[in-house]
């Protein structure tokens, strides 16, 4: 079933790291839509995916990321 997260990104701090993150999330198996904000520390992203996955690819990238609540 195709859903929307939010997540709160830690470590981002200019323009070249919301490329990182996007493409980080976009390359997740399922993931559809991936849209980064750094004004909010935020990762909107749609898709039928596993948020540990979305985490675990942005980690790799070297920031921390946790589902919004």
């Amino acid at each position: 079933m195709a859903q929307t997260l939010v997540f709160d990104v830690k470590g981002m701090t200019c323009d070249n790291c919301v490329h990182h993150v996007t493409e980080a999330a976009q390359a997740v198996p399922g993931v559809t839509s991936a849209k980064v904000d750094l004004a909010t520390n935020t990762a909107e992203i749609q898709g039928e995916f596993q948020a540990g996955q979305v985490v675990a690819a942005l980690q790799e990238e070297g920031y921390e990321a946790a589902v919004r609540s």
